[in-house]
């Protein structure tokens, strides 16, 4: 492949390199523009090409070369594309788990994630499917966690060590929720995780047997603050939305 051109973008942290016009990449491809010492570096990578159907398609390969649904990602996409002139404030894309809707507003993007009629609980742990799974994990003094060998013990256990699953410490402090999270695919903590900050927020919702029918939760992670606003019905949680800021980094070309 001949040089391609590329846009670096982040949102609270998670940083992603976005390639447009290109249909496929290697594992090994993907790794070396992930590479912090001689790629590129970033969390994953974005494919952005023309959709008959929507705005535009995209989609999200971990670090590793596994794709996965991305939120923070897909909200990178979405500034991504507005800039490019590929939408407007307002657009509807497809990605890895389907079809999205989002906006732009005050420089915060607006994703509308799917809904989730479904989780597991047990005690104050939860698993939630929020376009990739989480396990949910309530503790005290986040921020003396050992994260990663805490977490490669629930990620590497027999029930996750195929398919993986991505593993969130979470922290009431009045009421903002706190959260750092391991990610597969990355196999590390990442600075952010919005997939995981959206099932945070349900988790917290759960745990505090709220009643409200619309709710808001502001969730603190180590790369800035996210928010999380949705319904909750019978049925379980609709209109959800993960909100805040994607910015561009920088852009350049580079030979694969």
């Amino acid at each position: 492949m001949n040089d391609v051109e590329f846009h670096k973008y982040q949102g609270t942290g998670n940083d992603f390199v976005i390639i447009q016009g290109v249909k496929s990449l290697s594992t090994e491809q993907i790794k070396r523009l992930c590479d912090r010492k001689f790629g590129i570096g970033a969390d994953g990578v974005i494919l952005i090409n023309p959709s008959k159907e929507h705005d535009f398609d995209m989609f999200y390969y971990n670090s590793d070369g596994s794709a996965s649904f991305c939120g923070n990602g897909s909200r990178c996409a979405v500034q991504y594309a507005n800039h490019m002139g590929l939408c407007g404030t307002s657009c509807i894309f497809h990605s890895n788990d389907g079809v999205h809707e989002a906006h732009i507003e005050n420089n915060w993007v607006y994703l509308k994630m799917h809904d989730v009629g479904h989780w597991d609980q047990d005690g104050e742990h939860f698993e939630i499917n929020t376009g990739s799974p989480h396990y949910i994990i309530f503790t005290d003094h986040i921020d003396k966690i050992d994260v990663v060998n805490k977490a490669q013990e629930v990620r590497y256990s027999e029930p996750y060590q195929n398919e993986g699953i991505n593993v969130n410490f979470l922290e009431l402090e009045g009421d903002i929720l706190h959260i750092r999270t391991y990610e597969r695919g990355v196999e590390d903590e990442t600075l952010s995780c919005g997939t995981g900050v959206t099932a945070a927020a349900i988790a917290q919702f759960i745990k505090s047997n709220k009643s409200e029918s619309q709710f808001e939760q502001k969730v603190q992670t180590l790369g800035g603050e996210l928010s999380v606003k949705f319904e909750y019905k019978p049925a379980g949680f609709q209109n959800i939305y993960l909100c805040g800021p994607a910015e561009f980094v920088f852009e350049g070309r580079i030979t694969l």
